[in-house]
């Protein structure tokens, strides 16, 4: 579904992705983790063009889409959900979800997936009027998903998801994930928690400095020496 060839962004004269090469196959769900800094949350920004890269290619169901325009990556099935959330404060949380399906004019669909979100996360539904703003880190983070998924995305982006959230909290998110991507959906994970993101995808790369300098199933790299002691602690 996404194929991503020799992909580079720099910041100035940083290099921040040097020319990396990976896929995402439909239906799985894969994992980029690495130390800050390592390049992730840059090749999620290239892949949805909130930056811009200087070299290689991004083709998604074929299409090449380096170049295309951010909103025009929504329309053709690509949901960012940003490190830090992003949720719009100063609305509600039903217009927050109702902004994600901006690119959408079927009015009983967005309805119907209005309340599919309220499934998947109660408390949005109990705090539908209440400014995006005021809730909690945890609950901004089911919004920023829901808001995402609104879009009705054949792949979802996902990036941090459990940053800053307490255990709990994270438990839930990580959830919410795992029964979207039964239901079919094409996830690309970027996630401080190594551990959780190798037990919550198929397959994983690992980043460093830029570079993918590991891949594998995603089982295997939890038992990898080297993958145990950079980022599991062990």
């Amino acid at each position: 579904m996404l194929e991503v060839t020799g992909l580079h962004v720099a910041y100035g004269g940083i290099q921040a992705v040097r020319s990396i090469t990976f896929h995402v196959n439909e239906g799985e769900t894969v994992a980029l983790i690495g130390a800050n800094g390592a390049g992730k949350t840059t090749t999620l920004k290239a892949i949805s063009r909130v930056v811009n890269a200087v070299g290689g290619d991004v083709h998604f169901c074929g299409e090449k889409i380096i170049g295309v325009a951010p909103h025009e990556i929504i329309r053709k099935g690509i949901a960012l959900v940003p490190e830090g959330r992003g949720v719009f404060p100063r609305l509600s949380v039903l217009e927050n979800l109702r902004m994600g399906a901006f690119v959408r004019d079927d009015k009983a669909g967005i309805a119907a997936d209005i309340d599919r979100m309220y499934a998947y996360f109660p408390r949005l539904k109990e705090r539908a009027d209440q400014l995006a703003g005021t809730l909690s880190g945890g609950e901004q983070q089911m919004l920023a998903i829901g808001r995402a998924l609104m879009s009705r995305p054949k792949m979802l982006l996902l990036d941090e998801p459990s940053m800053g959230l307490a255990p709990i909290m994270v438990q839930k998110i990580f959830e919410v994930i795992r029964n979207v991507a039964a239901a079919g959906m094409t996830i690309l994970l970027i996630e401080q928690n190594a551990k959780l993101a190798l037990e919550s995808s198929q397959r994983a790369y690992v980043m460093e400095s830029g570079e993918i300098t590991l891949n594998g199933e995603s089982a295997a790299l939890l038992h990898d020496p080297k993958v145990k002691a950079a980022y599991l602690g062990e």
